[in-house]
């Protein structure tokens, strides 16, 4: 052995040693977390995720300048990992190499050369994004800045030391390739760089290997401190991350454990691993408030910002914790309202597009709508707002101050059975408390029962037994109140067998369809966009041409991100000549909310602009005469938008079901 081996085992020792015990930090750090959060199952379909988001990149390919670049230098570095390995073993034995793999070695050589000049100018194009093109969502402070150039000048050095590495090698060896080495770049380049390769060649492969190696160690160990911890997180992200079918639901929270000081989240040890996990993966490459409706009309909420936050939170206080210490300044702050505050919690909408972008598949839901818990149910700390709703859903069993009696009185004169006199029937329509007590979409509910009558569909409702579905109580962080409506309306369901539900509200649609399997209730689920579609296609509504109309529809964020309910009623509403559908901007996965989610329908905007607005501006935009929606909220928040711009003689705002009866023969 030389003294070139010596000193390198003791880097390497060294390197790898820090590397552990920073490692093994954090994942004490993660221990601290107590809420209890199983991620163990389907191993096949996590193995999967991680193949199609964290290898396959696809949800960072969804822009493509970004994603590409991101892509290669992903790739890169993977590949890139074979010379890591081979210059490894040469700290050991300086004169290994992986040429014994034959063919497979020229493989691995070849790649190697063409995506070193790949991730190189990968890198140059993401410096220029951040600091010629100035990209919005890539313009942070100044100490998350140093963090993207330094780690981006590290990959540069990594690389170019590299190519450079190879140059000299192959300059050494008086331009002749090792035994099947194939690196035409590299062999391209080096008599440019290296002409007496006797001597010089010789000493700049060792100082360039020594380069190469020294960086790759120092990059590791920054990493754990560095927003860049993903690189280690982001596979281990992706495969925890959720499943259907509990994809996009409130997770179940046990109002009955005795041993429960408090329920939500108010500092970092009440959330689970998964999501101190999250906060370690956050990239901050803020697509998430990129497409946040909140962050867009200027209010304060930034997704990024708050999984940031609870990465910042865990590294102040879950060292103390780690240790048993219970006392210190750290202490004396919450997460809540210290880190993140209030207010930017009571502007989300639940909307799910942060979600829906994230690249490492961060859940940035769940932890809001935990936090709230904490403010609703431990703190009794909300916007003043919804005292008038809760005490509306505790008393009337809908947020608006209705008489319960009245639930049905839609339906006077249509000859519409409830369950109570007859459930003998193929579904249960539930109405919702949209559908049954506002004037506007009462008329939905008129519609869609008749396109049912029309169809030959025997359908009932539960009438004054049927009560919200919980969902907005449980999105605002009442969880008390969310439960008792769902086990007692799983109770009446139960009770009359009930299978096959359909709704025309996309609240109750997710609700039933996928949180009430936590209280026993598995039901076969429809929105009545899917059955319309359905009728149309079996022929048992047929239509006609009534008159030529541009229409544009805007998707709602619970049928749509929520449950990929996107082509059912474009499909409804292409299947007429008549009608010309013309898409928005922003549209199905991408779409943008109404601003109504979340619980924001029963709170008032006290900064930025309105997000309805914003939509139906894009909507006006398309120069359709109809605005297509499927949704109560996002029916409210549009005609609203509608009239806002004055355009209410000119645009008019329908629920497909309207539209398609309009229509029907």
């Amino acid at each position: 052995m030389t003294i070139k081996n010596y000193i390198f085992i003791l880097v390497f020792l060294s390197a790898f040693g820090f590397l552990s015990w920073s490692l093994r930090n954090l994942f004490l750090y993660m221990k601290v977390a107590k809420k209890k959060d199983e991620r163990f199952n389907d191993v096949g379909r996590r193995i999967g995720n991680v193949i199609k988001i964290a290898f396959g990149q696809s949800k960072l390919l969804r822009d493509p300048v970004a994603g590409t670049v991101h892509f290669l230098i992903f790739w890169g570095f993977m590949l890139f990992l074979f010379a890591v390995v081979e210059t490894i073993i040469q700290g050991f034995y300086s004169e290994f190499d992986l040429s014994f793999l034959g063919p497979v070695y020229s493989l691995i050589t070849i790649i190697q050369d063409v995506f070193g000049v790949l991730v190189i100018l990968a890198v140059i194009v993401a410096l220029l994004r951040r600091y010629v093109f100035s990209i919005p969502r890539l313009q942070v402070d100044k100490a998350a800045s140093l963090d993207a150039t330094v780690i981006l000048t590290l990959i540069l050095i990594v690389v170019v030391s590299m190519m450079f590495q190879n140059m000299a090698g192959i300059a050494k060896n008086d331009f002749v390739l090792h035994s099947y080495e194939v690196r035409p770049i590299s062999a391209s380049l080096a008599p440019m760089f290296f002409d007496n390769p006797s001597t010089s060649a010789a000493v700049a492969f060792e100082v360039y290997w020594w380069i190469h190696i020294l960086t790759i160690f120092g990059f590791m160990n920054l990493l754990p401190y560095s927003k860049h911890l993903h690189v280690f997180t982001s596979i281990p992200n992706t495969y925890f991350a959720n499943l259907d079918p509990v994809r996009n639901t409130v997770k179940h929270l046990n109002l009955e454990d005795e041993n429960a000081q408090s329920f939500g989240v108010a500092d970092i040890e009440h959330f689970s691993w998964k999501q101190i996990l999250d906060g370690y993966t956050c990239t901050e490459c803020g697509r998430c408030t990129d497409a946040c409706p909140a962050h867009t009309v200027g209010k304060s909420l930034s997704p990024k910002e708050i999984i940031v936050k609870i990465r910042q939170r865990t590294k102040d206080k879950a060292p103390s914790l780690a240790n048993g210490i219970t006392e210190g300044e750290e202490f004396q702050k919450t997460l809540v309202h210290d880190y993140v505050t209030d207010k930017v919690l009571w502007q989300c909408t639940t909307c799910m597009a942060c979600v829906q972008e994230c690249p490492v598949m961060i859940e940035h839901i769940d932890s809001i709508v935990d936090m709230r818990r904490n403010l609703v149910l431990t703190e009794s700390q909300f916007p003043s707002e919804l005292n008038n709703v809760f005490k509306s859903l505790e008393t009337n069993f809908s947020p608006w101050a209705f008489n319960p009696a009245d639930r049905a009185n839609w339906a006077e004169g249509l000859n519409i059975k409830t369950m109570a006199e007859d459930s003998n029937c193929e579904y249960l329509f539930w109405v919702g408390c949209a559908g049954s007590y506002d004037d506007r979409y009462k008329k939905v509910s008129v519609a869609f029962s008749k396109l049912m009558q029309k169809a030959g569909i025997e359908f009932r409702i539960l009438g004054t037994q049927e009560k919200c579905n919980g969902d907005t109580a449980r999105r605002l962080g009442n969880e008390y109140l969310a439960q008792m409506f769902m086990m007692e309306n799983v109770e009446t369901l139960n009770h009359y067998k009930v299978q096959r539900i359909v709704t025309a509200c996309p609240h109750c649609y997710h609700s039933l369809k996928n949180e009430y399997k936590q209280f026993g209730g598995h039901f076969e689920v429809f929105h009545h966009t899917e059955l319309i579609d359905e009728m149309i296609a079996s022929k048992k509504i047929t239509l006609n041409d009534d008159g030529k109309s541009d229409m544009t529809y805007h998707d709602s964020c619970y049928l749509g991100r929520y449950n990929e309910v996107y082509d059912a009623p474009r499909k409804s509403l292409s299947a007429t000549a008549g009608i010309n559908l013309i898409e928005m901007k922003r549209s199905k996965d991408r779409g943008f909310c109404c601003g109504a989610g979340g619980g924001r329908m029963f709170l008032e905007d006290d900064e930025g602009g309105r997000i309805n607005e914003e939509r139906t501006k894009e909507a006006l935009a398309t120069g359709a005469d109809t605005i297509a929606s499927a949704c109560p909220f996002c029916m409210t928040m549009m005609t609203d938008g509608v009239k806002h711009f004055e355009k209410t003689d000119e645009v008019k705002v329908k629920d497909i079901a309207e539209i398609i009866l309009e229509r029907s023969n």
